[in-house]
């Protein structure tokens, strides 16, 4: 993550990041939550995105790069934009619930608004190197 030098609003903009990349910060708008807070939760965000599984793909979402974007609003809600590997994924109606379920208990995150979108649509190139080698596609 970027150094902050003044609080800042926390986003992390994930759609046009390079294979390599996990995580991208956009330019930060002015905030009220303190920048070591806002540390603390994009890192327990991260985290408990981790803990969600595309059951078909035994790698996490995250590393997959189905997360596009994570911003924090002032009031603490939270909004993930996501997509899936493909329109018709058998878990389409299911898997936002789960991306919520995850990042309610985050401490610091009032609420979350869970987006599906399929634009731009997700392809291998936005997996991690992690991802990559635990599919075996280095």
């Amino acid at each position: 993550m970027t150094d902050m030098t003044e609080n800042t609003r926390d986003m992390i903009d994930l759609t046009s990041r390079p294979e390599t990349a996990p995580a991208e910060v956009s330019p930060p708008a002015p905030s009220n939550i303190p920048t070591e807070e806002l540390d603390r939760i994009t890192a327990d965000v991260v985290d408990a995105l981790k803990t969600v599984y595309d059951p078909e793909i035994p790698v996490d979402i995250y590393e997959l790069g189905l997360i596009y974007k994570v911003d924090l609003d002032d009031d603490r809600t939270l909004h993930i934009t996501m997509t899936l590997t493909a329109p018709g994924c058998p878990v389409a109606g299911e898997m936002p619930m789960w991306v919520h379920d995850a990042a309610v208990p985050v401490d610091g995150v009032e609420k979350v608004k869970v987006e599906l979108v399929f634009e731009p649509p997700w392809t291998p190139d936005r997996m991690t190197d992690e991802a990559r080698l635990a599919l075996n596609m280095l």
